[in-house]
């Protein structure tokens, strides 16, 4: 069985006898899950997929951990003892940029909202498979970024410098640095909120679907709520001084999706 329950999990030798452990990838992942078996199981799959892999099962101690090893990666349970998930998540975000997948018991949409609002990239409930949380972090880690590996319109053959450079109003996207600044302030992102905004600035005049952004950020397979994309787009708003009333940077376009607003 590879679905799970982790008040019932056991670790195993070998995560998946079937499949050989792959080559190392120079990827580093931690694994922040207070039920030592659970996080082991992680960490078995992980490591078979190349992963450099630090565990935790303590939220404040995970922070300190974060620092010394600079995850590409973490897998972090929302129902931690003491500093809890949601907590972690935000202290991360201060500092890091690595992708996060949130795990929670707890399957009401408040956790899932809460959890996502801090920064976090995806989010699965208790029991999940371990093959599922895999394939997620691999879709996550190669999906395109947009704007640079998305393709170019049928009639556009060279991608040129201005492409890469796009001013609405008083925000400035640089997508090629990978940087964005509102007035000539500088703003931090999380790779999510990033890629995003610049999927809607590469066509500012679009509407784009949530299943479209989904697409174009998380890539073909993800496979997850379509809400995710809402509580981003707040994040992003949030941290471009914007709302959904103005609309200056981001415009919902109600019943269809996002588009790139006038910078008014």
């Amino acid at each position: 069985m590879d679905a799970m329950d982790s008040s019932h999990s056991q670790p195993t030798a070998t995560s998946d006898p079937a499949a050989p452990p792959r080559p190392p990838t120079g990827l580093r992942a931690m694994v922040v899950e207070d039920e030592a078996p659970l996080a082991k199981l992680i960490g078995s799959y992980l490591e078979r997929d190349g992963f450099e892999t630090a565990i935790t099962g303590d939220g404040a101690g995970a922070v300190t951990l974060a620092r010394q090893v600079d995850p590409d990666v973490v897998v972090l349970d929302l129902g931690l003892p003491g500093l809890d998930g949601v907590e972690v998540c935000r202290q991360l975000r201060t500092f890091s940029d690595a992708y996060v997948v949130m795990l929670t018991a707890r399957t009401e949409e408040i956790d899932t909202l809460i959890g996502l609002s801090v920064g976090a990239d995806d989010y699965m409930s208790k029991p999940f498979s371990p093959r599922e949380l895999m394939a997620r972090i691999q879709a996550m880690l190669r999906r395109p970024r947009a704007g640079i590996a998305a393709p170019r319109p049928a009639d556009s053959t060279t991608t040129t410098a201005a492409d890469l450079i796009h001013r609405v109003g008083d925000l400035t996207l640089d997508v090629d640095g990978r940087e964005v600044t509102v007035d000539g302030r500088p703003v931090a992102l999380t790779r999510t909120e990033f890629d995003i905004l610049a999927a809607l600035a590469r066509d500012p005049g679009v509407v784009l679907t949530r299943a479209q952004l989904i697409e174009a950020v998380w890539g073909p397979s993800w496979a997850g709520d379509a809400h995710l994309v809402d509580v981003h787009v707040g994040h992003l708003r949030r941290k471009l001084g914007d709302d959904a009333t103005r609309g200056r940077y981001v415009r919902t376009v109600r019943g269809v999706g996002y588009k790139m607003g006038a910078g008014q």
